[in-house]
C-alpha cells in the first residue's frame, strides 16, 4: 500500500502539535516531515493542515484523515507486538499509564528491579491522573484504581486500596486522639477535594455481631486533589488526614506518622482495587505479561 509511513508522519505531526517536535519524535529533520506530509496532501488531493509560523490546526478532510492514519498507527502496533508475544524471552517497549501518586511512591520503585530481570524490555511509564484510552494513546498497561472496570477491558487485581486517618505525632499530643469517629468534627480534618471525595464519610467496624456503621459529615478549611501533597499537611502538623495507605505506608514506617481509629474502615469512594488493566485478546505479548506478573508477585500493596 502507498503512503504508510507519510500516514505516520502526519498522525505523528498532529498528536506532537507540530512540524518541529514531530521531527524530534520521529529522528527525522523537518523538512522531511513537511515533505512527507505534502506528499500525503497531494495524494490525498486536498489540504490536511492550516499551518501558521507558531501552531498546526487540522481542517475538516485533515480530521478525516488523521482518525483514520490514527487507527494503522495502532493497528501496526498490535502487530508489533503480536510478533513480540511469540519470541523466546520478552522484549520490546512496554507503556504504562498509572496514576500519580500512586506511580510516584509504589510503581517507579519497582522499575529498576524489572529492567535488571528483563534486559530486553524497555518502560514508557505516563503518569496522568485520568482514565487513558489504551487504544487510542497507545498503551499496553494501565494502573488504575477501582471497584469496577470499564467492560470491554480484561484485568488483573494488584491488591486493595484503602483509605486510612492519620496525624503527625505533634499533632496528637498538642490535640488529643479522637476515640470516636463522631469525634473527628471537632478536629483539623484534610481530605480530598475532587471527583466523589467529600465531607461525607462512612466509616465501618467490624465487631462479633453486626458491623458497627458510622456516617458523619467532616467540615475542612483544607482539601488538596493530591494525596502527596496532603501527607506533607499531615506530617507539617496540619491534622488528621484521610490518604490512600500507599501515600502514608512510608510517614507509618519511619514514625513520621500514626494511625488514627485504626479499627475503623471507609466505605467507597475511599476503597477500591489496584488494577492492571490491558486490550483483551488471545496473543498477549509477553513483555505485557511480563510486566503483569512481576506486579503481581513483586507490588504488595497496603499500609
Amino acid at each position: 500500500m502507498e503512503m504508510l509511513k507519510e500516514m505516520a508522519v502526519f498522525a505523528q505531526v498532529v498528536d506532537s502539535g507540530g512540524f518541529s517536535a514531530a521531527a524530534r519524535h520521529l529522528g527525522l529533520t523537518t523538512s522531511a516531515v513537511s515533505r512527507h506530509v505534502s506528499r500525503l496532501e497531494a495524494f490525498i488531493g486536498g489540504r490536511l493542515l492550516q499551518r501558521t509560523t507558531r501552531s498546526v490546526s487540522l481542517t475538516e478532510l485533515g480530521e478525516q484523515v488523521h482518525t483514520a492514519c490514527v487507527r494503522m498507527v495502532n493497528t501496526a502496533r498490535e502487530i508489533h507486538s503480536l510478533a513480540g508475544s511469540y519470541s523466546a524471552r520478552p522484549n520490546g517497549v512496554v507503556r504504562i499509564s498509572a496514576p500519580v501518586v500512586l506511580g510516584q511512591l509504589w510503581l517507579a520503585p519497582l522499575l529498576p528491579a524489572f529492567l535488571d530481570r528483563y534486559p530486553e524490555v524497555d518502560v514508557r511509564l505516563s503518569l496522568v491522573d485520568r482514565n487513558v484510552d489504551l487504544i487510542e494513546e497507545g498503551i499496553d498497561l494501565a494502573i488504575r484504581i477501582s471497584a469496577d472496570l470499564a467492560p470491554g477491558l480484561a484485568a488483573r487485581p494488584l491488591g486493595p486500596m484503602r483509605y486510612v486517618l492519620v496525624a503527625s505525632p505533634q499533632y496528637s499530643a498538642a490535640h488529643g486522639t479522637p476515640a470516636t469517629p463522631h469525634e473527628l468534627p471537632g478536629h483539623r480534618c484534610n481530605y480530598l477535594g475532587y471527583a466523589r471525595f467529600g465531607a461525607a464519610w462512612t466509616m465501618r467496624r467490624e465487631g462479633p455481631g453486626e458491623a458497627e456503621i458510622v456516617s458523619i459529615r467532616v467540615p475542612s478549611r483544607l482539601t488538596i486533589n493530591n494525596s502527596a501533597a496532603l501527607m506533607a499537611v499531615v506530617e507539617a502538623g496540619g491534622g488528621i488526614g484521610l490518604v490512600p495507605d500507599f501515600t502514608a505506608r512510608a510517614a507509618l514506617s519511619q514514625g513520621r506518622a500514626v494511625r488514627i481509629l485504626a479499627d475503623w474502615t471507609f466505605d467507597e469512594p475511599y476503597a477500591g482495587t489496584v488494577h492492571a488493566v490491558y486490550m483483551p485478546g488471545p496473543h498477549l505479548a509477553l513483555k505485557v505479561r511480563a510486566m503483569i506478573d512481576y506486579l503481581v508477585a513483586e507490588g504488595a500493596l497496603g499500609a
